[in-house]
């Protein structure tokens, strides 16, 4: 197991608490998961997948990491 210390805005660091609040977890978990799904969403990427959002019965591309 390794330690990581991170500098975080204001902003983001208001991002991470309700992420934690909504996860009810711990900030580890925040980020584990949220690098798992980086992760995730890079490989598919750059097998050439497309995501997209359907909203109120549109379809249209979703644009992530822009």
């Amino acid at each position: 197991m390794r330690r990581v210390q991170m500098e975080l805005s204001d902003q983001s660091f208001d991002r991470l608490k309700r992420l934690k609040e909504l996860n009810e977890g711990s900030y580890s978990d925040v980020m584990k998961d949220a690098l798992r799904l980086y992760e995730y969403i890079l490989d598919l990427e750059s097998e050439g997948a497309e995501f997209m959002i359907k909203r109120d019965g549109i379809i249209s591309n979703l644009k992530l990491f822009i």
